[in-house]
C-alpha cells in the first residue's frame, strides 16, 4: 500500500501506485479533475497536486511544489479544470517548482528525466521534452514548446509562445521573445552567439554532425544574409539530417528566430 503521512490530505479522484510516497502536509486535489500517479514516485512535504493531472514513474517532488495549479490568467477562473498535465517518468521538481495546468483543449505535457532546479516554473499549455535541465528560477511563459536536451541557466526566461530546439542553451539572466533554433547558445537577450558544442558532445552527435550544425549557425548568423536568403543558403545542404532539421524549424516559426544580431523578422 502507498505511504501516506497523516498529515496529508486526499480529496477526490486520486488513483496511487502501491509504492508511492506522500510526505507531511502535502495535498492532492482529485476534485476538478482525476489524478493518477504511477509507481516509485515520492512527494516529499508540502507538495500540491491538482487534477486533471497523470504522473509517470520515479519522479521526485520537494518542498512546497505545485502541480496542476489553475492558469496564471486573468480571464480563466481557478475553478476551471481544462485538459490537466501529463507528466512521464524520472523526472526531479526540486523544492517550489510550479507548473501550471492548461486553458486551452489540449494538456499540457512534460517528458522523461527532467530537472527542475529551485522556484522554476512553467505556466499554462507548455509542452516539454525529455533530459532538459532549467536552472534556478527560470520562468517559461504561457504556451511554450521546450525540445529535448535543453539546459537553461539561472532565471532565464522566455515569452509566451516561444519555441526553443533540441539542444539549445539559454544562459543565466539571458531571454528569448523568439524561436531558438537546435543547438544554438543565447547568453544575453534575443542574440545568439554560438553552437552549444559541449552539449553535442555530450549527446554524442559526432564530428560531422558538429561541423553541420557550426555551418548552419555561421550561415545564420554571421553571413550578413537576410533569414530568406540564409534559409536558401541552407536548402543548399537538404539531406543532411541536422541540416535538415533547421530548414524544418525555421520554415514552421511563426515568431522569427533569434540570431546573432538581434534580429526580430523570419523572413526579411
Amino acid at each position: 500500500m502507498p505511504t501516506i503521512h497523516p498529515s496529508a490530505i486526499i480529496e477526490g479522484d486520486v488513483t496511487l501506485a502501491d509504492d508511492v510516497v506522500i510526505g507531511p502536509w502535502c495535498h492532492l486535489m482529485g476534485t476538478l479533475g482525476a489524478i493518477t500517479i504511477g509507481a516509485g514516485n515520492v512527494l516529499r512535504s508540502r507538495v500540491q497536486l491538482e487534477g486533471p493531472l497523470t504522473i509517470g514513474d520515479g519522479n521526485t517532488f520537494g518542498a512546497n511544489v505545485c502541480i496542476g495549479c489553475a492558469p496564471q490568467d486573468l480571464g480563466t477562473p481557478q475553478s476551471f479544470a481544462g485538459a490537466g498535465v501529463i507528466i512521464g517518468s524520472r523526472n526531479v521538481f526540486r523544492e517550489g517548482v510550479t507548473i501550471s495546468r492548461p486553458k486551452w483543449e489540449k494538456p499540457g505535457r512534460i517528458g522523461n528525466d527532467n530537472y527542475w532546479m529551485t522556484n522554476s516554473h512553467a505556466g499554462h499549455d507548455c509542452i516539454i521534452g525529455n533530459n532538459c535541465i532549467f536552472g534556478n528560477g527560470t520562468l517559461l511563459a504561457g504556451h511554450c514548446e521546450i525540445a529535448d536536451r535543453v539546459i537553461t541557466g539561472g532565471n532565464a526566461g522566455l515569452q509566451q509562445f516561444v519555441r526553443v530546439a533540441r539542444g539549445a542553451f539559454i544562459g543565466g539572466l539571458s531571454a528569448a521573445t523568439l524561436d531558438v533554433c537546435p543547438f544554438f547558445m543565447i547568453l544575453t537577450v534575443n542574440r545568439a552567439r554560438a553552437i552549444n558544442v559541449i552539449g553535442m558532445r555530450r549527446a554524442g552527435f559526432s564530428c560531422a554532425a558538429i561541423d553541420a550544425a557550426r555551418w548552419a549557425f555561421t550561415t545564420l548568423c554571421h553571413s550578413r544574409l537576410t533569414p530568406k536568403h540564409a534559409l536558401e543558403v541552407l536548402r543548399t545542404r537538404a539531406g543532411d539530417p541536422i541540416i535538415d532539421e533547421y530548414i524544418a524549424f525555421i520554415e514552421s516559426s511563426k515568431r522569427g528566430i533569434v540570431l546573432a544580431r538581434g534580429r526580430h523578422e523570419k523572413n526579411a
